[in-house]
């Protein structure tokens, strides 16, 4: 029996469970994230065990709060639910009305608008983001309070950070633009706490194929002829849609097409909790958006270069109005869309959630725990693809021992 919150952080860290958002640190002042000798963001104790009683209050909300533990669907009234995506209450094709941040963002820069926007019209405090930080190679989590700063923070950061630590500050004055498993934290933490839906802040998420190390993106600088000491500037995407992974130094800059460096670099060195991720599609959040690909005639996504266009999911009713009154003051442009359309732009979602009961059992029979997973029919997705499934389980055991 686990029987301290530190001994509760360890197990799921030593499982390959930990997916480095920082929840923890919203449930104990004892905690802080830092990065580990594998590149991850990992949960680390400033201070020695706390009083009994406190430590037994922490340790039950860290359970209740903390994605490498447990993840329940969500259970929200007037949503429809979908077998893949989730709950929802509208689905629309998106995107940033202004040029610029249309062109800063991953796809659309639907979330860059609705950040700048909330904060220059009062609506939130600031919004907490990621960008780049002193050094451009790494990722640092910041509060956006202008436009400016979104534009500057506009753009993917496939790398490790961990947003929901500048939550704990004010986090009804606060919204939150975070890994769906940061916005699964975020959700869980406050249900715990008993806070009312109404003080929750606006969560914001993004799809996510999960999170590289950051030796991942050091390794690829570096193959591309610099070092990480002389970068001035690195963006993953933006500028173009899907754009490049563009490196800047002093005196050159060289680029990779997004198909190069996700697929061939950083998609390899994901960490293990995102191989078993049940949400990877923001289903946690008010509003969750992803890259709404064009296909070819066989119906696999396009990465040619283009205008950004992305799926916009109104998860919560609150999330729904944000939409159409981003839309009503001139900020987002929307067209409805049947949510069954983003299927097939969005295989690897698609096949994840499918095959994903194979690689769980997997996992166990290599003799690791993993996360509980509640309301999601996973065992109804496998059974759809029962061979992709088996395969999946077969290939998690040989990872896992050998890993």
């Amino acid at each position: 029996m686990t029987r301290t919150l530190e001994d509760a952080v360890r197990r799921v860290v030593v499982n390959g469970n930990c997916t480095g958002c920082g929840g923890c640190t919203l449930v104990s002042a004892r905690i802080e994230m830092h990065l580990d000798t594998e590149g991850y963001m990992r949960p680390s104790f400033t201070t020695a065990e706390g009083e009994a009683d406190s430590d037994r209050e922490e340790r039950a909300l860290f359970e209740a709060t903390c994605p490498g533990r447990r993840v329940r669907a969500p259970e929200l009234s007037g949503a429809t639910a979908h077998a893949v995506f989730g709950s929802y209450v509208s689905v629309w094709k998106s995107w940033a009305i202004d040029d610029d941040v249309r062109e800063s963002g991953s796809s659309g820069g639907v979330l860059t608008a609705l950040a700048a926007w909330l904060v220059e019209t009062g609506r939130t405090r600031s919004v907490i983001g990621s960008s780049p930080g002193a050094s451009p190679t790494r990722s640092v989590p910041i509060q956006i309070v202008s436009k400016d700063q979104a534009l500057r923070a506009a753009g993917s950061r496939y790398a490790p950070v961990s947003n929901l630590p500048l939550l704990a500050s004010a986090a009804a004055d606060n919204a939150l633009i975070g890994k769906p498993c940061e916005a699964t934290a975020a959700r869980q933490y406050f249900d715990a706490i008993g806070s009312p839906q109404a003080d929750h802040p606006i969560l914001l998420s993004f799809f996510c194929a999960g999170t590289p190390s950051q030796q991942a993106t050091d390794t690829l600088v570096e193959e591309l002829g610099f070092t990480t000491d002389g970068v001035t500037a690195l963006r993953y995407r933006g500028n173009g849609w899907p754009g490049t992974f563009a490196v800047r130094s002093e005196s050159d800059v060289r680029e990779l097409s997004y198909d190069e460096s996700w697929g061939q670099h950083l998609g390899r060195r994901l960490q293990w909790r995102c191989k078993l991720c049940v949400d990877g599609t923001g289903g946690h959040a008010d509003i969750a958006v992803g890259d709404y690909w064009r296909c070819d005639e066989r119906g696999y996504p396009v990465f040619d270069d283009a205008d950004g266009v992305s799926v916009a999911i109104a998860r919560t009713q609150r999330g729904h109005e944000l939409l159409l009154e981003a839309e009503r003051c001139g900020i987002l442009h929307l067209e409805e869309i049947d949510i069954d359309s983003v299927l097939p732009v969005q295989p690897l979602q698609v096949g994840r959630k499918q095959t994903l009961a194979g690689r769980l059992l997997g996992r166990m029979a290599g003799g690791r725990r993993v996360p509980r997973y509640a309301g999601y029919g996973l065992l109804v997705l496998a059974a759809r693809t029962p061979v992709a499934a088996l395969r999946s389980a077969a290939g998690t055991f040989v990872r896992t021992i050998s890993s």
